[in-house]
């Protein structure tokens, strides 16, 4: 399996105010460089495991993990294979906005 984003839903396209991806993959170290959103980004883990940097702190995130990263905070993550990562990513907007750092 290689990394696949299952469904990516802009809410202004639905009539909300978040937007969501949906990712799985088994593609270890594989996530975004280093990036930042003016607004909340939620990750709910459903499974499998990924290391997160969130400004300058590193997190561990397993199966049924919520992680909260602040708005305009620098953020990334690599996927811990070979097990499946599959996920949630709440956006707290209509759309996405993504200034990328690297």
């Amino acid at each position: 399996m290689a990394t696949e984003t299952l469904e990516n839903v802009e809410g202004r396209d639905i009539g909300s105010g978040v937007s969501i991806i949906r990712e799985r993959t088994d593609v270890d170290g594989s996530g975004p460089k280093l990036h930042r959103h003016p607004y909340r980004e939620t990750f709910v883990i459903i499974r499998g495991r990924a290391r997160f940097t969130v400004g300058d702190a590193e997190h561990e995130g397993g199966a049924g993990d919520v992680l909260v990263v602040p708005a305009d905070t620098a953020h990334k993550f690599a996927v811990i294979g070979p097990e499946i990562y599959e996920a949630v990513h709440i956006h707290e907007s209509d759309r996405f906005i993504t200034e990328w750092l690297e």
